[in-house]
């Protein structure tokens, strides 16, 4: 079994005022860059010798990008409260389905040090426990 990475960055504003007390920094309208990092685990093809082709990712990640990139992610479905927590669980959903073998999503923002990454439990995985 192989894990394989692919990354992509976005800058995006958001706020988070129904979060916080009055005068937290996040509860002003402000600006993140964004950096995420899609993980995804197979065994390779057998006639190609790799787990997902590449340019395959870079072209969902290249669509997805460009629904979040320079948006105010409250004013995205989904994304009303942009959270990192939120941000990659729906990075995740958005992906699943189109990108086979998607394991998780790590969402960092920007210099902060801060981050989360999100991983779905399926119907047959929750059956296992």
């Amino acid at each position: 079994m192989y894990e394989i990475v692919k990354e992509f960055t976005f800058e995006a504003a958001h706020h988070l005022a129904d979060n916080f007390l009055p005068g937290h920094p996040q509860a002003r309208l402000h600006g993140n860059s964004f950096r995420v990092e899609v993980f995804l685990k197979g065994k390779p093809e057998r006639d190609r010798q790799w787990v997902i082709d590449f340019a395959e990712v870079e072209r969902q990640l290249l669509r997805l990008r460009g629904e979040l990139d320079h948006q105010y992610l409250n004013e995205i479905e989904g994304l009303e409260r942009p959270t990192v927590e939120n941000i990659s669980r729906w990075i995740w959903f958005r992906l699943h389905g189109v990108l086979p073998g998607l394991d998780r999503v790590l969402v960092r923002r920007g210099a902060s040090g801060e981050g989360c990454a999100y991983r779905a439990k399926l119907p047959a995985e929750a059956a296992l426990g």
